[in-house]
């Protein structure tokens, strides 16, 4: 796989960039730093960034049918503005609980928001465990609980057929499928179908290409690796110059650049110097594969 070819796309450095995702109209790419809140959108024609400041930790970014953007800050889902930097709550969750926090979200092919809760981290991946759940947002801004006693709701995703629902818990070192009804949004049957390797540490963000095949974006393992979900097998690693890469997405003009967020919060000063590049974005190409666009929220 010697085409491969990776490289840093702008000199800003996230403290835990998070939730890439394309938006094809303005030729952009929008993540978020959790922790730095922000919510910023790289243009790839001038290669310029822009961001917007919120009030809470942000944790995902999606697009919004009617134009704009909805975010998951804090405990709420929440929609922005982004030319009036204007953050509206559509809903708030986990209202019992003071130290959670949104972790990954992302849309399904019904336009519902899907996205899940943790608690605070004393340090990188050190947290109260069992303390999250998983929620959906349904386009008409009511709130459906899935399911709790999740520790880091992380990577999601839809096959193809959108009859299962991929869902990554990063400290169950796990990948996970659900049977999933498009038409109401319910998810069942369980099950593993991918365990992550040791030197793979844990897994985080995820995304879908247009075979089928998962790319799980794999923190404090420096690397994205690909599964298949038939089979439960890796298929393929792209090591990164950074350890803690935590998502990624598919986009460019044809989908066929994969996105990688990083973090560079929890290391050391020798560690930073050692990996200059930590809290970058990165851009994959030549992997001969494509991604799908993203669904947009339909409330």
């Amino acid at each position: 796989m010697s085409s491969v070819k990776i490289e840093c796309i702008g000199t800003d450095r996230y403290r835990l960039g998070e939730s890439p995702v394309w938006d094809e109209k303005e030729n952009s790419l929008l993540y978020v730093d959790i922790t730095g809140r922000k919510v910023c959108r790289w243009d790839a024609g001038s290669g310029q960034v822009q961001a917007v400041s919120v009030d809470a930790p942000v944790s995902s970014v999606a697009l919004r049918k009617s134009g704009d953007y909805v975010i998951t800050l804090g405990t709420r889902f929440a929609a922005l503005k982004w030319k009036e930097q204007l953050v509206t709550t559509i809903a708030q969750v986990d209202r019992d609980k003071a130290k959670n926090r949104f972790n990954d979200g992302k849309i399904d092919p019904a336009g519902r928001y899907f996205a899940g809760t943790m608690a605070e981290e004393i340090r990188p991946a050190v947290l109260e465990p069992r303390q999250g759940s998983l929620y959906m947002l349904c386009p008409d801004h009511s709130v459906v609980k899935h399911f709790d006693q999740v520790d880091i709701s992380n990577g999601l995703d839809w096959s193809l057929d959108h009859k299962t629902f991929f869902y990554i818990d990063s400290l169950s070192y796990s990948v996970d499928a659900f049977d999933y009804d498009l038409q109401t949004g319910k998810i069942g049957n369980r099950r593993s179908i991918y365990k992550v390797e040791k030197e793979e540490n844990i897994p985080d963000g995820m995304c879908i290409d247009t075979e089928g095949k998962l790319w799980v974006a794999c923190y404090n393992g420096g690397r994205v690796i690909r599964l298949d979900p038939e089979t439960g097998k890796r298929i393929q690693t792209v090591k990164l110059p950074v350890d803690k890469t935590t998502s990624c997405c598919f986009g460019g003009k044809d989908y066929s650049e994969m996105y990688v967020t990083s973090a560079s919060d929890g290391m050391d000063r020798e560690r930073l110097s050692q990996q200059p590049q930590a809290g970058g974005v990165f851009k994959i190409t030549g992997l001969g594969v494509k991604g799908i666009p993203p669904y947009p929220f339909a409330g």
